[in-house]
């Protein structure tokens, strides 16, 4: 019997110093380039066979005994545009650039991880891919790899991926079956009136005033034409018009985003926001322009690999330390494109710690990670993957 975490254990070294160095020297999506080099060197040093995708990321493959099995590992590498305020001898030293979200880790994890698959190659009944994904924080790399092919040739049969979790102690992971982050699609109104002095409004058609109506009105969207059991977000996250206090504007320019957990709430709501906004806008005398973006789907975990993760989890940390999440996530992951092709696992791995004050909220300047999760990743990962292709799971 494989002890997969006594393996992790032994590279926990390697680990922290991969992580740190990662967190050093943070790079935004499709600009890591550093950070790739990193990777593949890493790669060739292990003798894992590897090529570029996506630009700035990496798809490698450690072949095991059947060429015809594959399982996926996934780790995002990219930061975010944050300042760092942590005083760490491992603080970013990238000016705006910040590794907020835990990406460092997860990159770290995925190459331990692969460490230690590589080492018991031989042992494996299948082949593992290990997926370095660029800009998870912006446009998702995960789909322009999948677009590039990574899921095939040799054909991934399941994808396993992980976030840490400043909410959750160390030692433990928090799971969910079903939908576990929502949809999203990202919009830009544009308002367009008739300007004119604010003293004489009514040779005007004031974008402001009609701008006020529609934010309100898209709010009963959520309020008042889905179902309350069901969790959906409209989010007006910038409006932008105007220039003095005495001034009616051309235009107006909002923006914001939706968020959903089913398919037909997604295209309902796409659909009500236009005729809200065209109805509310021709009728005040307006006229808009309206472009609503096609972004990251809801990350749906499989059954049968969420079964297989807790499984996994229990050997490596205990039954009593997998905590079973009920509600789902607004928040959105590009995980969910891997999600949508195969069948796939995602959890959040416990990095939080109150006696060591390490609470901050992810995409804050002061996030940091209990560095004790690292080794719990990577050995969990490792057990997972193993488990796939050797004990005949079946994910269909």
């Amino acid at each position: 019997m494989i002890d997969f975490y006594k393996k992790a254990l032994g590279i926990n070294e390697m680990i922290v110093g991969w992580r740190r160095d990662f967190h050093e020297y943070p790079e935004l999506g499709f600009e890591e380039v550093r950070t790739s080099k990193k990777i593949k060197e890493f790669l060739d040093s292990e003798g894992i066979e590897y090529y570029e995708t996506a630009g700035t990321g990496v798809c490698a493959i450690i072949k095991g005994k059947n060429a015809d099995k594959i399982v996926a590992l996934r780790g995002d590498i990219d930061a975010l545009p944050i300042e760092e305020r942590n005083s760490c001898s491992y603080a970013s030293k990238n000016s705006g650039k910040m590794h907020a979200c835990g990406h460092d880790a997860h990159t770290a994890i995925l190459m331990g991880a692969a460490k230690i698959l590589n080492s018991i190659k031989d042992e494996l009944e299948g082949s593992v891919k290990l997926f370095f994904e660029p800009a998870e924080e912006t446009t998702g790399g995960a789909k322009v790899m999948i677009e590039e092919g990574v899921l095939d040739n040799p054909k991934v049969e399941a994808v396993i991926g992980l976030h840490v979790d400043e909410a959750t102690e160390v030692g433990k992971i928090g799971i969910k079956n079903g939908v576990v982050n929502a949809a999203s699609n990202p919009f830009e109104i544009k308002i367009i009136g008739k300007g004119g002095h604010g003293a004489h409004p009514d040779t005007t058609v004031d974008p402001i005033v009609i701008a006020s109506n529609v934010i309100l009105t898209l709010q009963t969207i959520i309020s008042r034409e889905l179902p309350p059991t069901d969790p959906a977000v409209i989010t007006i996250g910038s409006i932008h018009g105007g220039t003095a206090q005495n001034i009616i504007p051309e235009e107006v320019k909002i923006s914001g985003i939706i968020r959903t957990m089913r398919k037909e709430h997604r295209d309902y709501v796409k659909r009500r926001l236009v005729e809200i906004v065209e109805g509310i806008v021709h009728s005040m005398r307006g006229k808009c322009e309206i472009k609503i973006e096609e972004s990251y789907p809801c990350l749906y975990n499989d059954d049968n690999m969420v079964a297989l993760l807790k499984t996994s989890a229990e050997e490596i940390i205990g039954k009593q330390n997998i905590k079973i999440m009920d509600a789902p996530s607004m928040g959105v992951e590009s995980f969910a494109y891997f999600s949508m092709e195969r069948p796939a696992v995602f959890y959040f791995l416990g990095s939080g710690n109150k006696q060591k004050n390490i609470v901050n909220p992810a995409h804050g300047s002061f996030f940091d990670i209990d560095e004790d999760c690292l080794a719990i990743g990577a050995a969990i990962q490792s057990r997972a993957a193993f488990q796939v292709l050797n004990n005949n799971t079946n994910l269909k």
